[in-house]
């Protein structure tokens, strides 16, 4: 009996162990979400996730089925977090020349002005926002990495106005009019170059993205209570240990 107790609490101290090292060590203080939709006639996808930690933000970027080439070479796709205005997309009305493509100038009412270049690399600031050179290449892409979350951006996302617009569009697909007109952001452009493509507003919770989420669109959540849930467990677990390790003690100092 004593050595069938033994036997028993060994195992159950190496599980509840086991499921607290499944907890995670630290949580961000917020994060933010979005499933990117279609603009201009876009046949891309896209999610972004953000997470929040002090003034630290780590963001991961993916997105699909955008065009591939632009000027015989890799398409460079800008992407950056918008804020400061109404926290929306634009609807069809935002198009004021006629030209059947909504501009980045024409929907800054609904998502406001650059707060953060979302770059694959080096400056984060709007200085970089036209830089294509870091910029998403081709028809799919990731941007993952940690920057320093600036004053604007994080003032976006607690007021619920940050937008992610990811710019570039096949120029085959615009009107006549929107192919023959130049970028209202850098005139040597097409349009197209610049206009946006897909739109989605930062929101808060605590959900993931799925690793195929730009593929999928679907979003899985995962939340504090997974940790809580881990630690009571392990608790719990070693308490039994705990428990027949007494029982064992108690049976053998009867047996003597």
């Amino acid at each position: 009996m004593n050595k069938t107790l033994r036997y028993m609490a060994v195992p159950t101290l190496a599980l509840g162990a086991l499921v607290l090292s499944g907890a995670p060590a630290m949580a961000a203080d917020q994060s933010y979400q979005s499933i990117l939709g279609q603009l201009n006639g876009s046949a891309g996808s896209g999610t972004i996730q953000l997470d929040v930690t002090g003034n630290q933000a780590h963001v991961v970027l993916k997105v699909s089925g955008m065009p591939a080439t632009f000027m015989d070479a890799p398409y460079p796709h800008v992407q950056h977090i918008h804020g400061g205005k109404q926290g929306t997309c634009p609807d069809p009305s935002a198009d004021k020349d006629g030209d059947q493509v909504i501009s980045t100038t024409e929907g800054d009412p609904f998502y406001g002005p650059i707060v953060t270049t979302l770059s694959t690399s080096g400056d984060t600031s709007p200085a970089a926002g036209l830089d294509l050179k870091v910029g998403g290449q081709g028809a799919a892409y990731t941007v993952d990495r940690t920057f320093e979350l600036n004053a604007e951006t994080k003032a976006a996302l607690e007021a619920g106005t940050a937008v992610v617009v990811v710019h570039g569009l096949d120029p085959a697909t615009l009107s006549a009019k929107g192919q023959a007109a130049k970028s209202d952001l850098a005139p040597t452009l097409p349009l197209a170059a610049t206009s946006p493509a897909l739109c989605g507003t930062l929101t808060a919770g605590q959900m993931k993205m799925p690793a195929g989420g730009a593929e999928t669109g679907v979003a899985a959540e995962t939340g504090t209570d997974t940790g809580v849930l881990a630690i009571g467990s392990g608790l719990a677990l070693i308490a039994l240990a705990g428990g027949a390790y007494v029982v064992r003690r108690r049976t053998a100092g009867a047996a003597a």
